[in-house]
């Protein structure tokens, strides 16, 4: 049987990772491109000339305004070396399972807390980018919950499960192409039609079970069909519904694996790392180079918000 070029593809090696990025200079010359990749850009005024300051700041020529690499972006305000985040970037993108927040603060020689705020900001980056992406064309759609089980009210409402609808977009072929993962309020005809507003593109071929919510989906905007499952192996054998039922066991095992258990408020940065790594997995080498683009776009996120929660996409 011929090996899969994806999977077996060779991806970005350690060694090849600190060829490019292994000192305080080579990061900050990477950040710099991606962050200004015509050159410098006062962020106050928008003028183009400026020079950089003993400091390590940059002084623009018109406005006099000061700033530094850093300074509006993800990494804004940090305290560490950034070796350290673009090894906690490559960790995070280049692992097909993701990395603990523990395991990550082992790998970069940090605190835990300081390994969950760094790992939380780098998720944010992925959350925001995915936000702006819609799937089209044929859709495999599922709801599921994120939680384990626990006493008191079981399946749909218990309060310690979180709902999300999982979308595959596949080929005609059958082949998957990209996914979502999006946290949302319940499974309501109004939320799912918030979901298909933002997430699905008009003119898609939506395929789901006989939920009463994806009747979203019943307008002249989407071809909706239906396929009543059931319940039991019946529904997860179906082979409408073969690739949203591998997606979702492989984030399971994933959640379960890596991550053990995870708070509900912080649903929608998990669930966006599958997200990015997936649409993401044809070139395993571009990923870091397009991430550091999304990342010099993201604005501050503070520890103040990176604990409350957030709202659903």
């Amino acid at each position: 049987m011929a090996r899969n070029p994806i999977q077996f593809q060779p991806g970005l090696s350690l060694p090849a990772f600190l060829e490019q990025y292994g000192t305080e200079a080579q990061c900050q010359a990477a950040l710099f491109q991606h962050r200004w990749p015509k050159g410098f850009v006062c962020p106050d005024c928008g003028n183009t000339t400026g020079c950089r300051l003993s400091r390590g700041l940059y002084q623009c020529h018109r406005c006099h305004h000061q700033t530094s690499l850093t300074a509006g972006t993800i990494f804004h305000a940090t305290h560490l070396p950034l070796t350290t985040w673009f090894l906690a970037i490559y960790l995070l993108t280049q692992r097909k399972s993701g990395i603990s927040a523990l395991q990550l603060s082992r790998e970069l020689g940090v605190s835990y807390n300081t390994a969950w705020k760094l790992k939380h900001k780098l998720l944010q980056v992925m959350h925001e980018r995915n936000q702006g992406e819609r799937l089209s064309g044929r859709i495999e759609l599922d709801d599921a919950y994120l939680g384990g089980e626990r006493p008191g009210k079981r399946g749909r409402g218990a309060e310690h499960k979180f709902p999300f609808v999982a979308a595959v977009q596949t080929d005609e072929e059958g082949h998957p192409l990209r996914v979502q993962l999006r946290r949302v309020s319940g499974f309501t005809l109004t939320e799912i039609r918030r979901y298909a507003h933002q997430a699905i593109a008009p003119g898609s071929h939506v395929i789901s079970d006989g939920l009463g919510c994806f009747r979203a989906f019943d307008t002249p905007l989407y071809v909706h069909d239906c396929h009543i499952t059931g319940g039991g192996r019946a529904s997860v054998e179906n082979p409408e519904f073969n690739w949203v039922n591998t997606l979702l066991g492989n984030v399971k095992n994933a959640i379960t694996g890596t991550y053990h258990a995870i708070r509900g408020q912080h649903a929608p940065r998990y669930l966006a790392e599958f997200e990015y790594r997936f649409n993401r997995r044809y070139d395993l080498k571009a990923m870091i180079p397009r991430f550091l683009t999304v990342a010099a776009k993201t604005p501050p996120m503070p520890y103040r918000f990176l604990k409350m929660a957030d709202c659903y996409a």
